[in-house]
């Protein structure tokens, strides 16, 4: 059975397995005992769960967090699973935090406007860059997801509360010219 997952954001893509590895591996990482293998053993579980238990195909997000977390305590790995929950929470929280302002900054008299009150402010929103790659340019959904989770990376990593929607724009840009690029080097191999 194809399992399907249904993103936070309402979109639908395929069930990874590699993913669910990875994010075992990274929890199990952020409390100080990674182990790849049993963190494959454990993704295993996740999936073998999900496919016995699902009678449907589609699985939300959220649901497949909670298995995680819930295979990570079963096991004695506690802590990796607390790791996992503060890594979640801090996540949406400085996402909550995250304004973009639709200005174009040039200069210093552009990067005031940023703070006025009169400035045009919209709520952080990775799907919207999905979207828009989507509609815009037709790049493939799972392309777009790439470049717009290496954006996000980029603008968290910043630690701004404000951040201009020209300097979105070129992000996009930028990590999708290394993605596209990245995709024609593959293709020539």
């Amino acid at each position: 059975m194809n399992l399907k997952v249904i993103k936070a954001d309402g979109s639908v893509e395929r069930y990874l397995h590699t993913k669910i590895v990875g994010t075992i591996n990274n929890a199990m990482s952020a409390a100080a005992q990674a182990d790849i293998t049993v963190a494959q053993e454990l993704a295993e579980a996740v999936t073998y769960f999900l496919h016995q238990k699902h009678d449907s195909r589609f699985v939300t997000g959220s649901e497949i967090f909670s298995i995680i977390e819930a295979v990570l305590s079963a096991t004695g790995y506690e802590e990796p699973a607390a790791a996992l929950s503060k890594h979640h929470f801090m996540r949406k929280l400085r996402r909550s935090r995250i304004e973009v302002v639709s200005a174009d900054v040039h200069d210093l008299a552009d990067a005031q406007a940023i703070c006025s009150a009169a400035a045009e402010k919209t709520r952080w929103n990775k799907s919207k860059i999905v979207e828009d790659l989507i509609t815009e340019y037709g790049v493939p959904r799972p392309t777009a997801r790439a470049i717009a989770s290496m954006v996000e990376e980029r603008v968290l990593d910043m630690g701004a509360a404000l951040v201009p929607a020209s300097l979105v724009k070129q992000l996009v840009l930028s990590n999708a010219a290394a993605v596209l690029h990245a995709q024609s080097q593959l293709q020539t191999v």
